[in-house]
């Protein structure tokens, strides 16, 4: 897993309760309805930019670790496959992790 920063800038204007982190095996089909990050889903099935007329539709159902990490919106991007980046592209990776972490439920892990 990713290291994250708790910077108090990633955290929602209006505080939230999440659900203990699951380390599930997440199968396909559940990850319809959720964003991975570097292998940890989110449970992000309450927002609507998540959903297929949304803003952030690009990303759903899939690990899109390097679309984030490169501020993406192709297809072609939503990826898992980050670890060959640049320092300052994992940084803004971890960022997004940390963004996810306070403002989802981590519902499992992508079953490879």
């Amino acid at each position: 897993m990713a290291q994250v920063s708790q910077s108090k800038g990633f955290a929602p204007k209006e505080a939230r309760t999440l659900n203990p982190p699951k380390s599930t095996p997440i199968s396909l089909s559940h990850l319809a309805k959720c964003d991975a990050i570097m292998g940890t889903v989110f449970d992000v099935s309450g927002n609507t930019a998540y959903a297929p007329e949304g803003a952030y539709h690009i990303f759903a159902g899939k690990d899109a670790s390097r679309a984030l990490a490169l501020s993406s919106l192709k297809a072609d991007d939503c990826r898992p496959e980050w670890e060959d980046l640049a320092d300052k592209e994992k940084q803004v990776l971890n960022d997004w992790f940390t963004f996810f972490s306070k403002r989802y439920n981590i519902v499992g892990q992508v079953r490879r």
